[in-house]
């Protein structure tokens, strides 16, 4: 919840400079045109204290900088700092936890031999009311060589009015007058999903939980890849305790070709054992994606810096000592490593992705083999996903990807309404068509990113007459009958994953995203496309049924069938695309013996969800289906509204 929590670094912003080809920085946070300079955004002095960054005192050789505070010796009352989060706190009833490391000054600035404790806070930022106090003991003094780690938990029993709070940290100013302090790593956690230690916020957790998901992909996509190769997703500066772990990466706005961007800093809170623990959490298959040995730059794409072929053995082994923290026993070097972290139980990895839309270099018909082989190799049953295929042509390349039998493709697309109408079809005998025996898919992102123009090309510098910024209906219905196309070939299409997940709705780096938040679990809003993701999802069956068309064809109707064995019950999923009713006749061939069906629609196409309209959109149990007339009924005959997306259940 504390932003600026370790004073890694800052946001900056990219745009198009005359005579120079590319974006470059042109401001950052802390007024230079260094992109992630530390700074002391989102902390005010309380009581008249100093506030400066510090290097001379770091807190590890990962976290050089801390914060310096320097007591007046005529300070009074209460002194210290606040923080403003990050746009504030939410304060619901609830037990948080505080904790912080905090070194004493030593010479004529060590007058705290009287201190007692450090008081923590959560107070209206508008009032000055406080909500929640506690005071840490600090017992034995306060050690001016090594850094004492505090915490407690910081008990509130109220509810806030509003998110305008911040999260402050006193001394009694009489215990410290004259006195300089250094503090790093400032954390406050409210409670966490499954109560997880620095864990997951629980109502975005919850967002993802509720979907049904089978997998997840991370650490993400441009993560892995970084500015610059030094600055990549580091997977072993991610792990051990916090204080020990260093700079995650700066990440450019995807695919920004013109407009300005806004790169922001992001630290290994959430590192690669903190991924694996949120599967283990939610019982989700792990997709681990890999650095292959190409990285970004702010110029903007095509462009990075490829690994020489003859040094992708060090990118080998890299992701093999990675591979050997998820799953190596304890005997091993970095599976001891795991145990030292708090888990000496291995994870089971059977997905691999190597690297990033690789299809942006001219490098991976080099790299992807080598890593392929590599791994392959030393983990013969883990299925191998290439992140690129035939798409170079795109980007002016002219290669295509050879995929081995038995590895997956990993295909991103964010597109218009249109496009995802149109490939509906394009998984039937995909295999067969491209000469690609037993090779899946994954549908690693998608969304509709636009809305359909004549030149069929989608602008990404997100003119408002055509971008998207938040899911629509018609997102939703064009995204769904993707999935139905996918849905009906599952030996070929064997993963989807809609992406982007998340945006605070403060500082969205990306749109469309499935769910938006704020500070204030209040807000939090999922889109049209999470709720018929959440339909789809909660009506998978074990099995596809054939279906035979004997009137018209798909478009504007489409449909799948599947049979869910367990629960006894046949599941007819299908999409109205169109302006009008379509009237639909099912004849089964078995005897059902109840039917229910859940629908989403509105009349609004352009319809979506948002803040203080979260429900909009939603699914709804449709309350115009027939009642079997007996035991012996086989057919249904129903009208299916336009623009709507539908599952029916018939019970057998």
């Amino acid at each position: 919840m504390i932003v600026n929590r370790a004073f890694q670094g800052s946001s900056y912003n990219t745009g198009i400079l005359p005579q120079f080809p590319g974006s470059s920085v042109t401001s950052s946070e802390d007024g230079s045109l260094i992109a992630t300079a530390p700074t002391l955004l989102g902390y005010q002095s309380i009581g008249g204290a100093r506030l400066t960054l510090d290097n001379y005192h770091p807190l590890s050789d990962a976290l050089p900088t801390v914060m310096e505070i320097d007591i007046p010796s005529n300070a009074t009352g209460e002194v210290g700092f606040l923080n403003l989060g990050w746009w504030g706190f939410d304060v619901s009833p609830q037990t948080y936890t505080a904790s912080m490391y905090l070194l004493g000054a030593s010479g004529v600035r060590q007058n705290y031999g009287n201190l007692t404790g450090i008081n923590v806070s959560l107070r209206s930022n508008a009032t000055g009311e406080v909500w929640a106090t506690t005071k840490i003991p600090v017992s034995g003094g306060l050690s001016d060589f090594d850094y004492t780690y505090l915490s407690s938990a910081l008990v509130n029993t109220v509810f806030a009015p509003d998110v305008n709070n911040v999260f402050a940290v006193t001394f009694d100013a009489a215990e410290v007058n004259g006195s300089t302090f250094y503090f790093d790593l400032i954390s406050l956690f409210p409670e966490t999903f499954k109560n997880r230690p620095n864990g997951l916020r629980k109502d975005l957790a919850q967002a993802v939980y509720d979907l049904k998901p089978t997998f997840l992909r991370f650490p993400g996509g441009n993560n892995i890849e970084g500015n610059s190769i030094s600055d990549r997703w580091i997977w072993n500066n991610t792990i051990g305790d916090e204080s020990e772990t260093g700079v995650w990466f700066e990440r450019i706005e995807q695919l920004n070709y013109a407009d300005l961007g806004q790169g922001y800093y992001n630290t290994n809170g959430l590192g690669l054992l903190e991924f694996l623990q949120w599967t283990e959490d939610m019982s989700l298959e792990p997709l681990l994606a890999i650095y292959s040995g190409l990285s970004l730059d702010i110029f903007g794409y095509p462009g990075g810096t490829s690994y020489p072929e003859n040094r992708m053995g060090d990118v080998v082994q890299y992701a093999l000592d990675e591979l050997e923290y998820c799953m190596g026993n304890t005997s091993t070097y970095w599976g001891a490593r795991r145990a030292s972290d708090g888990h000496p139980e291995p994870f089971q990895i059977n997905y691999i992705e190597l690297g990033n839309e690789d299809w942006f270099s001219g490098t991976y018909p080099y790299r992807f083999p080598i890593l392929y082989n590599g791994l392959k190799a030393a983990y013969p049953n883990i299925t191998l996903i290439s992140t690129a295929y035939n798409e170079s042509f795109s980007q002016g390349y002219n290669w295509t990807i050879d995929l081995p039998e038995g590895s997956m493709w990993d295909t991103h697309n964010y597109q218009e309404p249109s496009f995802f109408l149109e490939e509906f079809n394009n998984f039937d005998n995909w295999q067969e068509q491209t000469n690609n025996p037993n090779v899946t898919i994954l549908l690693g992102e998608y969304s509709v990113y636009s809305v359909d123009n004549p030149s069929g090309i989608v602008n990404y510098s997100n003119p408002a007459s055509e971008h998207v910024p938040y899911p629509r209906l018609l997102s939703a219905i064009a995204e769904s009958v993707y999935l139905l196309g996918a849905e009906r070939n599952p030996n070929t299409v064997k993963m989807s994953s809609y992406a982007p997940s998340f945006a605070n709705l403060n500082a969205p780096n990306w749109t469309p995203n499935l769910v938006d938040f704020t500070a204030s679990p209040l807000n939090t809003t999922k889109s049209v496309s999470w709720y018929s993701q959440s339909l789809l999802a909660h009506y998978r069956g074990t099995e596809t049924l054939p279906v035979t068309n004997t009137q018209g064809d798909f478009n504007p109707l489409w449909w799948v069938a599947t049979i869910d064995t367990p629960s006894n019950a046949i599941y007819l999923k299908v999409i109205n695309s169109g302006n009008n009713t379509v009237p639909l006749m099912v004849d089964l061939d078995t005897n059902y013996t109840g039917v229910n069906g859940t629908i989403l629609t509105n009349l609004n196409l352009d319809g979506s969800n948002y803040i203080n309209n979260e429900t909009a959109i939603v699914p709804v149990p449709i309350s115009t289906l027939p009642s079997p007339s007996s035991s012996n009924t086989q057919m249904l005959s129903w009208g299916v509204p336009p623009y709507s997306i539908s599952v029916l259940q018939f019970d057998l």
